[in-house]
């Protein structure tokens, strides 16, 4: 079996370091759609380094890496083939606001693999800390086809109520053509997303955006609007991606306001406003 559950989760915790500079934050920004207009003072919080804070889904790339797609692959235990993977989930803690520049330690595990049936769910777990202590911790949710059907457990189901009523807020975000080549300068270099052969192979007609492209669009969007444009203000961010999202297309965020939560939903104009992320939690204070 190309995936052996018992041994990696007894592996041992792999320990690295990461380094990232205010370039790359200001990348990462313009990877999500962020400088539009361009002269906004609202952007300019995310473009002008001397103007900039840190959107805390910056998490998911910081130091170039890929958390929970890639580098989930080569943990041991874990045999698959990159085309049969999928993003299935994320959900990223801050324990304090993410510095514009600095250097920290990782520590990677695989916390779960569950038996889906059809399929097999990984969820690996990324701790992350500096010299003044834990900065964020992020789980990816490794949607895997085909390779379930061992016995094993198959891992909590439960999934949200949607909101109910009226949004509180809904705005609209074009994508651009080119949105996948720019956001992968930021460290996610599958090929799913930017080579058109590759994503025939996976099965879809053209690349498809990185799942955590629109998270990150998505979190901008409800800082944007209900936070005050203050990102530091997030403590937390959790969702399911539902469907996917193509370079180009419009994505509907609807918000509902739950006092010190943000409820979201996110769907394709473009497609009859097919989903694209569910079961999504912005916390804050």
């Amino acid at each position: 079996m190309p995936i052996d559950a018992a041994k990696a989760l007894a592996a041992e915790p792999r320990s690295g370091e990461i380094s990232w500079t205010a370039k790359d934050v200001l990348l990462y920004h313009l990877g999500i759609g962020a400088g539009i207009p361009a002269t906004d003072p609202g952007e300019l919080r995310y473009t002008l380094e001397s103007r900039l804070q840190v959107l805390p889904s910056f998490a998911t790339v910081a130091g170039s890496g890929a958390p929970g797609v890639i580098s989930g692959l080569s943990m041991p235990g874990i045999e698959v083939e990159l085309a049969r993977v999928l993003h299935g989930g994320q959900t990223l803690e801050i324990h304090r606001p993410l510095p514009v520049e600095g250097t920290a330690t990782t520590v990677n595990r695989i916390a779960a693999v569950y038996d889906k049936g059809k399929a097999a769910v990984l969820v690996l777990r990324t701790e992350v800390a500096d010299e003044d202590g834990p900065l964020w911790t992020n789980d990816s949710q490794i949607f895997i086809k085909g390779e379930g059907g061992w016995g094993g457990d198959r891992g909590p189901s439960a999934r949200l109520e949607p909101p109910t009523g009226e949004p509180d807020k809904t705005v609209e975000r074009t994508l651009r053509e080119d949105q996948a080549l720019l956001y992968r300068l930021s460290g996610d270099w599958n090929p799913l997303h930017a080579d058109p052969d590759f994503a025939a192979q996976a099965g879809f007609d053209r690349p498809i955006l990185h799942g955590l492209c629109t998270y990150g669009v998505t979190l901008k969007s409800v800082v944007d609007t209900l936070l005050g444009g203050e990102a530091s203000r997030v403590r937390s961010y959790a969702t399911r991606f539902a469907g996917v999202v193509f370079p180009g297309e419009t994505l509907r965020i609807r918000m509902w306001d739950q006092g010190d939560t943000v409820r979201v939903t996110v769907t394709a104009v473009d497609r009859d406003d097919a989903p694209a992320l569910t079961d999504t939690v912005v916390r804050h204070v």
